[in-house]
């Protein structure tokens, strides 16, 4: 992948999708949530799992929803490793707190492509380790 002419730009497009994110996870709209993660996507770096495809992302999201799990979501620093028109590949730093006030940090790798509609969808996250996530996200 190459660099966009514009940084600006697919900061923009991934400062938009985290949004999203947050506030679909928020309103607890599991429908909208989904549209954001394409159904190609796959997620690798989760302990005890190989990788989790859509179906299963989607049924742990729902879960997670009906009983109000989650409190809030939020990222902090993003870095854009590669980006294309159709492309972009980003590290960031998410922290997920639990209703109960638990906290799970940890870096993210993270490739949004742009589907069908024009819709920029995640095809593919990785849980990073905290030595990778401490050497990007410093």
């Amino acid at each position: 992948m190459s660099e966009l002419p514009e940084t600006a730009q697919a900061e923009s497009i991934i400062k938009n999708w985290l949004t999203a994110i947050v506030d679909t996870a928020s309103e607890r709209d599991h429908s909208a949530h989904m549209d954001l993660i394409s159904k190609k996507v796959n997620l690798v770096g989760v302990p005890g799992f190989d990788s989790i495809g859509f179906d299963d992302w989607s049924n742990q999201c729902k879960h997670e929803f009906e009983i109000e799990l989650i409190s809030d979501i939020q990222y902090q620093g993003v870095k854009i490793r590669a980006a294309t028109d159709s492309r972009i590949m980003f590290i960031t730093h998410e922290t997920i707190i639990a209703t109960d006030g638990t906290k799970k940090q940890q870096g993210v790798e993270c490739l949004l492509e742009l589907e069908d509609g024009g819709i920029w969808r995640l095809t593919q996250q990785r849980i990073m380790s905290n030595e990778e996530t401490a050497h990007y996200l410093a």
